[in-house]
């Protein structure tokens, strides 16, 4: 426990990242002894540099202060997992510049369950989140665990699918795991804490800045498996991931899309690439060498059931957002029965209407 304490003084020192730290370890061996340590002989090593060592000698006196920190996290409902414990993700253990220590509200992903990580465009479409809902929920009935960020768009409708299953997801924040981030996913995130668990690299109270998302999506691929990116513009942080993915030895696939359409550019440019195609759940279960059980084609079923006119209507709609003009038009009913329909269809689930009396069909 005493070293402990010496590591998460350090893991708390400004500055400091994992990189150096790890460095360091492997150099002496021990916190206490890095503790112990004075700046200038660690700079004389040319572990870091003379700034570097006096920014920690100032660190030293905060010792006892990063201590009671570290004694009141179990108070929050927060678990501090280190590199020195044995619950430390095994998948993180073989990334460069793994984070030396995580903080844990709920638990952490099972290292003996395929893990895939659900990635994406925060303003992504309505296609977009109901694709990444719909794998989501699809993959969690296999047994799969769900990983992303619990942002807007892709991130959350993969979090939000796989709880519909009532599967395991676990979401990487930006932010401290005590900052629900964004604060319109405070169900989300309360929900995700008891179907999985929230983890985060950074200290409570530390809120969601742009500059802490690239740390944070190096830690969704470290915990996957696999990854999938479901829309994503050219140049995206989606992208970044991906390629973090790719270094950490991780499989990339991602969700075709229209050639036209700037949130598939990038799921198109990964797929030239070399990424896995994503046409259906049953593209990962076969990375994963998971049989389906056959399953009854509900939709399918339901869709049967409908009224002619129900069908008719039904029929002119896809996955990309059609105006109800154009339904009417298609459907060859009158404006006023197919705006009756169209409300008949979204009240039964077949329908969702992601813009002002424009209509898909849901998934």
């Amino acid at each position: 426990m005493r070293e402990k304490e010496y590591l998460y003084w350090l893991f708390r020192a400004p500055s400091f990242g994992a990189v150096t730290i790890h460095k360091l370890y492997e150099h002496y061996g021990s916190f206490r002894t890095i503790y112990n340590m004075e700046g200038t002989a660690l700079a004389g090593e040319h572990l870091i540099s003379r700034k570097a060592a006096a920014e920690l000698d100032g660190w030293k006196p905060q010792l006892d202060r990063m201590k009671e920190e570290y004694d009141s996290l179990s108070g929050k409902g927060i678990r501090f997992i280190s590199v020195l414990d044995e619950e430390y993700p095994e998948r993180l253990t073989h990334i460069y510049g793994n984070p030396v220590g995580l903080y844990v509200k709920g638990r952490l992903p099972d290292e003996n369950i395929p893990a895939v990580a659900i990635i994406g465009a925060r303003n992504c479409s309505s296609y977009g989140f109901q694709v990444a809902r719909a794998l989501g929920a699809s993959l969690s009935r296999e047994g799969i665990q769900i990983i992303s960020g619990m942002a807007l768009g892709v991130d959350g409708a993969g979090h939000e699918g796989a709880l519909m299953a009532e599967g395991n997801t676990f979401a990487v924040l930006g932010s401290g795991v005590d900052v629900c981030y964004p604060s319109s996913h405070l169900e989300m995130y309360m929900e995700i804490q008891r179907h999985g668990g929230i983890i985060s690299e950074f200290a409570p109270g530390t809120r969601a800045l742009a500059g802490n998302f690239p740390m944070r999506n190096r830690i969704i691929s470290g915990l996957s498996d696999l990854v999938v990116v479901v829309e994503a513009r050219d140049k995206s942080g989606s992208l970044i991931t991906a390629e973090l993915a790719l270094e950490q030895g991780k499989e990339v696939y991602a969700v075709p899309g229209m050639v036209t359409a700037d949130l598939s550019r990038g799921c198109n440019q990964l797929i030239r690439q070399g990424a896995g195609i994503v046409t259906s759940p049953d593209d990962i279960l076969e990375y994963f060498q998971i049989k389906r059980e056959k399953m009854l084609k509900l939709r399918e079923k339901n869709v049967r059931g409908l009224a002619k006119k129900e069908k008719k209507v039904y029929s002119c709609l896809n996955l990309q957002p059609k105006f109800i003009d154009q339904v009417a038009e298609d459907s060859g009913l009158p404006l006023t029965e197919c705006m009756t329909i169209l409300m008949e269809l979204e009240l039964k689930g077949y329908v969702l209407q992601p813009a002002g009396h424009y209509y898909v069909t849901k998934l």
